[in-house]
């Protein structure tokens, strides 16, 4: 019996697992080739440091939590600059909102609720729940995590909202030389599905493409020849955001369930 990925060339752009997901591959009959997109995502403390002040002397009147680690590490931080109560005082004058559970649980264990809550962890979700809110002139910080989230950024500055960034945890880019083998095995068809098992990895490819005045090209190569995959909704989300309109995603966030969803699509 033919297996779902016989003879498809499958690309897997994580850095962790992938042993397992290559034999995975294999195990359906497909071809996998690795070509890490994770790059490094470092805890930025000095290049945080000034932000964490700027928020503190300038306050805001609303913050958006998109992490749980990150939500923790940002207090952690202005405790090493004795800002730790000041931070929390900031904080605690806010409106929040956040996504996913673990920033639920992290924004509780500080005794904080928030007003709104993308319960399906995406930007997406988050800009769904604050649709109504007039942000007009508002000061709006957002911490986000090794990623800049265009597509959230621009919807609290098209509604009005005055926008500081922080990102305690910042991303290295990945060695182009990984970006640009894969780039040209999309181009040029040499391959049939492209996994990504995160958003940042998403990012990095389509910023690599528009670096290098090819981004029209990728997608159309997405969307017509090459099938991508996406472990989950974050995920999901990022490839939607650059423009990808064909993608397999697994009901399960499971890097194994990605790859059998995969083969699934093959078969039907």
């Amino acid at each position: 019996m033919e297996k779902g990925l016989s003879g498809k060339k499958v690309v897997i752009c994580g850095s962790r697992k992938t042993e397992e997901m290559c034999a995975l591959i294999e195990k359906q009959g497909g071809i996998p080739l690795v070509r890490p997109l994770q790059g490094t995502v470092f805890l930025a403390e000095k290049e945080v440091g000034p932000d964490i002040i700027q928020f503190v002397e300038a306050d805001a009147d609303w913050v958006i939590l998109t992490t749980g680690i990150g939500t923790e590490t940002l207090v952690e931080l202005a405790g090493k600059l004795a800002l730790e109560e000041a931070f929390l005082t900031r904080l605690h004058g806010a409106k929040i909102a956040c996504r996913g559970y673990k920033t639920v649980a992290a924004l509780k264990k500080l005794g904080l609720t928030p007003v709104a809550v993308a319960e399906d962890g995406t930007t997406k979700g988050l800009a769904q729940a604050l649709q109504d809110v007039n942000f007009s002139g508002k000061r709006v910080m957002i911490q986000l995590h090794g990623e800049t989230a265009p597509a959230l950024i621009r919807f609290f500055e098209s509604r009005g909202a005055e926008v500081q960034k922080i990102l305690p945890y910042q991303h290295i880019p990945p060695e182009d030389k990984s970006v640009e083998t894969l780039v040209k095995e999309i181009l040029g068809k040499e391959c049939d599905a492209v996994c990504f098992t995160t958003a940042v990895q998403v990012r990095s490819l389509f910023d690599y493409a528009r670096q290098h005045s090819i981004y029209p090209e990728i997608i159309v190569c997405f969307n017509k020849h090459v099938l991508a995959a996406a472990v989950g909704k974050v995920t999901a989300e990022a490839l939607s955001e650059e423009g990808v309109k064909r993608m397999v995603v697994p009901q399960h966030e499971r890097m194994g369930a990605m790859i059998i969803e995969l083969a699934q699509y093959y078969k039907s």
